[in-house]
């Protein structure tokens, strides 16, 4: 099945057709800047140019920057907050006349790489929970190859603030941090999510993970750790896979 993900971040809206069977992308990634500010309209009107792009009339599913629940908006942090409470699905299919499937952006990478990815190998009792780093934080956790949706573990306190405040990607380019510098952030941000949660697995994705071997050795985990196999095309997947799931049942 041949299915329009859609990744919307908080700095760029990406988006191509996604073979779900394979789990790869059929056409080229096409990304445009998220508007500022990140209102609906604004958004959707950005969604409705990548759907225009493809010259699309399929499902479409959307990785989204908040906690979602049954496709309404229930936080943002890196969006307008005139977003919380909509039923963000409903006005993206108004809009681009196609069925449409919300979730959360990091649950939806996350489970691109548990079905075609880093957690293909893991088993029934294992934890594996996949990290984003990129304008926030963001994190998906899994039990066995079952989501548990919504973690948002971006706001963990660190150095007495949210995580992705002290070790986002987004942080790491404002400061000017050397790729030392944020992973060792990084790392401590990860070290309290392993006090936490001791998974078996971590995974990590956002744009950062293109230069994963460069900064790997600076992280002291217990906790095995590896990137993303399909980097940055992980949420893109993922909310395509989401998408044709749903749309089974």
């Amino acid at each position: 099945m041949k299915v329009l993900g859609i990744d919307i971040g908080g700095t760029g809206i990406k988006g191509a057709i996604v073979d779900t069977k394979k789990g790869i992308l059929i056409t080229e990634r096409v990304r445009i800047p998220t508007p500022d500010p990140a209102t609906p309209q604004a958004v959707i009107d950005t969604v409705i140019e990548l759907v225009r792009e493809f010259d699309y009339k399929g499902p479409i599913g959307c990785g989204f920057p908040a906690a979602v629940r049954q496709e309404i908006v229930k936080t943002a942090s890196n969006i307008d907050k005139s977003w919380i409470g909509m039923n963000a699905a409903d006005q993206i299919r108004k809009a681009t006349k196609c069925p449409t499937h919300l979730l959360n952006d990091v649950d939806a990478a996350g489970l691109a790489e548990m079905k075609f990815g880093a957690g293909v190998l893991q088993k029934k009792n294992d934890t594996t929970m996949m990290v984003a780093a990129g304008t926030g934080i963001g994190t998906a956790l899994f039990i066995g190859k079952k989501l548990v949706p919504n973690t948002e573990l971006g706001f963990i306190q660190v150095k007495n603030m949210p995580g992705e405040h002290y070790a986002a990607n987004s942080v790491r380019k404002a400061e000017d941090l050397s790729l030392e510098e944020w992973a060792g952030r990084f790392n401590e941000y990860l070290i309290k999510l392993e006090s936490l949660f001791w998974p078996d697995l971590f995974i990590m994705g956002g744009g950062i993970s293109k230069k994963f071997e460069e900064f790997e050795h600076f992280f002291t985990l217990d906790t095995r750790i590896v990137a993303a196999s399909t980097r940055n095309h992980a949420g893109i997947i993922g909310a395509a896979l989401a998408a044709k799931n749903l749309l089974k049942k």
